[in-house]
């Protein structure tokens, strides 16, 4: 990828613990041209997702005597990373539930390195398509100061661009496509992770909530566009056009 002139190799996170994978997969990795970022527990995948901001994370179910999938659950909370699960279980049903989690794929040990490479830039290409095919200027969904582009993926504030990951962008879309409509976190976690509280914890939709108010709210603490309905879930409250605008705040600061 390129910023602002510069050219940044995409990073890919392993988290394994056995050192000959490790081994095997650095180099590789390596000499297809990614940057190689190597975690061996809990810990220091947690770390090193927060820390280096990895485009991608291989991620293996069975670390020692801890369960990857606790490990995906955490990455969760605080990234939307694609993430690879790889794994010596190849037994359909296992597959099924570590997608159903939302892992993006799913490895079966032994592998080919060919396969770990077609299935990294699957992955990478899905991630980063826009799918944009109609007029990509136009928000689909606008409330007041609020515009909301699929088709470029971009969401704008009075006029200016937010920074919000895929899942902060297609949480806010499923909720103000159906304003005032109220979805539990277990609806959440169905229409936007394709996941279920069988497989992923509630509290990756609340993290998520709470981060995507921190960007679009006046007030994160007095969320406007994205109430909590206690005891239910959330709803999108596109009355909050007036309360959220420039002659509301001056109201405000006046009192």
């Amino acid at each position: 990828m390129s910023i602002g002139g510069l050219f940044l190799l995409t990073k890919v996170l392993i988290v394994e613990d056995d050192q000959e994978i490790v081994g095997l997969l650095e180099k590789f990795l390596l000499t297809e041209g990614y940057e190689v970022i190597v975690a061996s527990d809990f810990a220091g995948a947690l770390s090193a997702t927060s820390a280096l901001s990895p485009d991608l994370v291989l991620l293996d179910i069975v670390l020692g005597t801890e369960d990857g999938r606790d490990v995906f659950r955490e990455i969760r909370l605080i990234s939307d990373v694609p993430t690879i699960f790889l794994t010596g279980r190849g037994l359909e049903s296992e597959r099924i539930a570590g997608l159903k989690m939302g892992a993006d794929d799913y490895i079966v040990k032994p592998f080919s390195l060919g396969e770990v490479s077609a299935r990294i830039e699957s992955v990478l290409r899905r991630s980063t398509s826009s799918g944009a095919s109609r007029d990509v200027e136009t928000p689909n969904l606008r409330f007041g100061e609020l515009e909301i582009n699929e088709s470029t993926h971009e969401v704008k504030l009075t006029g200016s661009l937010l920074e919000l990951t895929s899942k902060e962008f297609s949480l806010l879309v499923f909720l103000a496509s159906s304003p005032r409509q109220v979805f539990s976190r277990d609806q959440l976690l169905q229409h936007v992770w394709s996941s279920s509280s069988d497989w992923q914890n509630e509290a990756t939709v609340t993290e998520h909530i709470r981060r995507l108010r921190t960007k679009i709210e006046v007030d994160p603490d007095r969320p406007l566009w994205i109430r909590t309905v206690r005891g239910v879930g959330y709803r999108f409250e596109p009355g909050a056009i007036a309360a959220n605008s420039p002659a509301s705040d001056a109201a405000r600061d006046a009192t």
